[in-house]
């Protein structure tokens, strides 16, 4: 655990990466062990700022895995990017409740810091972020999300469709677009007609927000923050009676098969432009190195295509026009080998050690300081 910890608060000594040539908003980091087998990363970056933060801790006996989608700013998913795991692993052990209690725990000292830091930035008592976690131990697999990043499993095909993979959606989406999580929220404010109000072409709660879970959105949580004087001079502030968004984790909790062959954890980015189906035929049919990398550009080779453009075009777009184009994406690709090569597995297991984690924001990659100086901007 301390280990983790350690390698959590280094984090440039552990990215690990390169940029990805040709785009100057991609890094990935093309194929490295876990204690399961290989995992792949890639990151694009769309906004001024990039708002995804991810990373992968891989030790001998277990894996960790986190996409953190922020809105608002990135301050919310650099804020658990740097806090969740150490409070995952203060917790000891690894069950739906120790998950619970890291995810709540991050809330809470999130909620503190925009207590601390409303007289000089009101600004960020509305920016949250999802939370997608995914941790492998003893062959059980466990999937935590809020919001509407995305963990779908590739599983092989019995019988006779032995040479195809099914996509298995193993976390739920949190966002009022989907009818069922519409109903959900409506069914918690039966006395208000506009909890949710389709504006902008698309479902929104309060006409404000896709997402129904998160860490952070403080305003939308605690009433007395729409109430606060200095909030309500820096925007519009929503009045609550209640809470309107929750960070209540939906956690699952899977034993893993010998026919599961990868994961795919992934920022809605990502499934905007591919479905489940397409994303994992393409890992199955494809070399291992690069993988992730390959995802994304599937995905803004089919921005691409919606727009008419050439995806030479695409790469050329600056950061924060590019976000009229598409949204940052974030993709880890984790293959599960454990089933399948004992002396590979021991060689694997040996080698997996250390925590990968993509850069604070991509564009500032190569400047001196330049994650050090983002970061310090979270305490």
């Amino acid at each position: 655990m301390m280990m983790m910890l350690r390698s959590l608060s280094r984090p440039l000594e552990r990215c690990l990466g390169v940029r990805a040539g040709g785009d100057a908003l991609m890094w990935h980091a093309d194929l490295k062990p876990h204690a399961s087998g290989d995992f792949s990363i890639a990151v694009v970056q769309a906004n001024n700022c990039l708002e995804d933060q991810s990373q992968v801790f891989a030790s001998p006996f277990a894996t960790y895995v986190g996409v953190y989608d922020g809105h608002g700013g990135p301050e919310a998913s650099r804020f658990v990017n740097k806090h969740l795991f150490p409070f995952l692993h203060k917790q000891g052990g690894l069950s739906a409740d120790v998950i619970k209690k890291a995810f709540n725990a991050t809330e809470e000292e999130f909620l503190r810091l925009v207590k601390r830091s409303l007289p000089v930035r009101p600004q960020i008592a509305s920016v949250g972020s999802c939370c997608l976690v995914g941790a492998i131990s003893n062959d059980v697999l466990y999937v935590a999300n809020l919001g509407d990043s995305r963990a779908v499993l590739g599983r092989k095909a019995s019988g006779d469709k032995e040479n195809t993979v099914v996509a298995e959606r193993l976390s739920t989406d949190h966002n009022v677009g989907v009818e069922e999580v519409r109903k959900e929220v409506e069914e918690l404010h039966p006395d208000d007609s506009h909890i949710v109000v389709y504006t902008r072409g698309v479902w929104r709660i309060k006409g404000i927000i896709q997402v129904s879970r998160s860490i952070g959105d403080v305003y939308l949580k605690k009433p007395e923050f729409y109430r606060d004087p200095i909030f309500q001079q820096f925007g519009n502030p929503v009045p609550l009676k209640r809470p309107v968004i929750t960070a209540e984790p939906s956690i699952l909790i899977r034993k893993l098969k010998p026919q599961d062959q990868f994961l795919i954890f992934a920022s809605d980015g990502l499934w905007e432009q591919l479905s489940d189906e397409a994303a994992v035929n393409i890992v199955f049919k494809n070399p291992r190195a690069g993988i992730a990398k390959r995802l994304v550009r599937a995905a803004i080779q089919e921005v691409a295509k919606k727009r008419e453009m050439r995806y030479s075009d695409i790469k050329k777009i600056e950061k924060g026009i590019r976000r009229h184009f598409h949204d940052d994406i974030t993709v880890i690709v984790i293959y599960l080998d454990k089933h399948r090569g004992s002396s590979r597995n021991k060689r694997t297991k040996q080698n997996a050690m250390g925590c990968t984690m993509a850069p604070v924001d991509i564009y500032s990659f190569n400047a001196d300081g330049g994650d050090e100086d983002l970061l310090q901007t979270i305490s």
